[in-house]
């Protein structure tokens, strides 16, 4: 060790003597206090000894970074992002933004209490799942309903009731990998449930659905690729060709279709995703799908479909790990409640008015960003404004490319990858794209608010007045 390190470090001060300095600022408890000084002190031994000097060793230098220390982990870790990427169901974002309805009914029954589980016309205790199966049931034409905390338990909690011990057959090409490195096939042994694999990754046909059935057969299995798709020389099952072999067999059919879209938006050219009526209408005895995908809800699974299969699954005991909470509930709720009238529903529900936005309304809104920062940015940075194309995203929709406007800038006086870093570190963040060295930002999945945000950012990043 050199002599001025170990000078250093003997002008470190002691734990108490730097508690002594703190006092009573803050409201921090004294083991709070503490725990940051001893973690600012081995910090700084730490750069003494790595040879980083020379470091302001002061008791008035170390009070300051202890007092950010204490700041710093004491604020909240989940913040708010603007999301100016054009993904609009972003996984690493939460996924679906819920509606202004969502948010204040969650604000509703947090407030205070609420008839979770009390009917307040008997005064008896009720159900949490009753506020939505009546509504389920109305929007997509099945018997019966339940809600759960995602769409793998949802899965999970099917096949566990219904399957554990004896067979189910799914095609080998849709033992699909979700989210997280979570994959059909472990769900599946989670479940107690033994796997049946039939077909080919390409091409599975309804005789080998009828040739791998046995009497431990408990399920036929459909899984809906909704976060790829497997092109050229293919061949589906489909779902009438396994509700009808489920009909012959007395062997129940369950269709997984994961992003879980209630509204069809064919006609708004979104995607060729089926809808759960198509699924229910179709004759799938259980349907299990998203809340926070394609319906642009909280997270939750639901299932839904035939009243005896339901309720097995509501008498099981994982139901009650799985179940949602009251906020879950209370934003399902005001989500569904839209979908009633499909056009206010893509009006209200943030999800579906950015996949429905028109190419006026995107255009609209880049030139309006645009010109703001041409104008406070100048010559700090080139501005221009291009077409482009949005995601859905959150594994919906895979082969869709939504049109859309982008604004892109290229700062001039800082990188492009740093300009994008900073922008994400900021309050609050701003999350990009980066294209040919450009910066790109899509309004598409900026909410109304973000405009200001983003401007202000790009100006502080960039050297502009903002």
């Amino acid at each position: 060790m050199e002599p001025n390190q170990r000078e250093a470090l003997r002008r470190l001060p002691s734990v108490d003597e730097v508690l002594g300095e703190l006092g009573d600022t803050g409201g921090y408890s004294h083991g709070m206090k503490a725990d940051a000084v001893r973690s600012v002190l081995e910090g700084l031994r730490q750069q003494v000894l790595a040879g980083d000097l020379p470091i302001d060793t002061s008791l008035p230098a170390i009070v300051q970074r202890v007092e950010a220390y204490l700041y710093r982990v004491c604020q909240p870790s989940l913040k708010r992002v603007i999301n100016a990427t054009g993904v609009i169901l972003h996984t690493n974002l939460g996924r679906a933004v819920l509606s202004p309805a969502a948010r204040q009914a969650v604000e509703r029954v947090t407030a205070g209490y609420c008839n979770l589980e009390m009917d307040l016309a008997t005064g008896t205790r009720g159900s949490r799942y009753h506020y939505v199966v009546d509504l389920l049931c109305k929007l997509t034409g099945a018997e019966a309903a339940l809600v759960v905390n995602n769409n793998a338990a949802a899965v999970l909690l099917a096949l566990a009731a219904l399957a554990r011990d004896r067979e189910v057959i799914v095609s080998r090409g849709q033992l699909v990998e979700i989210g997280g490195s979570f994959r059909v096939p472990e769900v599946m042994v989670q479940s107690g449930a033994r796997l049946v694999e039939v077909g080919t990754t390409n091409k599975t046909y309804i005789h080998d659905y009828r040739r791998a059935v046995t009497p431990e057969t408990a399920l036929f299995l459909k899984v809906h690729t909704s976060n790829y798709r497997v092109v050229g020389f293919t061949h589906e099952t489909t779902l009438p060709e396994l509700v009808q072999l489920g009909r012959e067999k007395g062997i129940p059919v369950m269709e997984d279709l994961g992003s879980g879209m209630l509204l069809d938006l064919k006609a708004m050219g979104i995607g060729d995703e089926p809808t759960v009526q198509e699924s229910v209408r179709a004759g799938a005895d259980l349907v299990t799908f998203s809340g926070d995908k394609l319906l642009g809800g909280p997270q939750a699974g639901i299932v839904v479909g035939r009243g005896d299969l339901v309720a097995q699954l509501r008498s099981h005991p994982l139901t009650r790990a799985l179940r949602v909470d009251k906020m879950t509930l209370a934003a399902l709720e005001a989500t569904l409640l839209p979908c009633l009238n499909p056009e206010g529903a893509t009006k209200t529900i943030p999800t579906l008015r950015m996949l429905t936005m028109s190419m006026v309304e995107v255009r609209a809104r880049a030139q309006q960003l645009a010109d703001a920062l041409a104008t406070l940015l100048g010559d700090r940075a080139a501005v221009a404004v291009s077409e482009d194309f949005s995601e859905a995203g959150g594994g919906s929709l895979p082969t869709t490319k939504i049109a859309t406007v982008v604004v892109t800038v290229q700062p001039a006086m800082v990188g492009t990858q740093e300009a994008a870093d900073r922008l994400r570190r900021l309050e609050p963040s701003v999350v990009v794209r980066i294209r040919d060295n450009r910066i790109v930002i899509d309004p598409r999945t900026l909410m109304d608010d973000d405009i200001g945000d983003v401007v202000k950012g790009l100006a502080q990043v960039c050297g502009a007045k903002g």
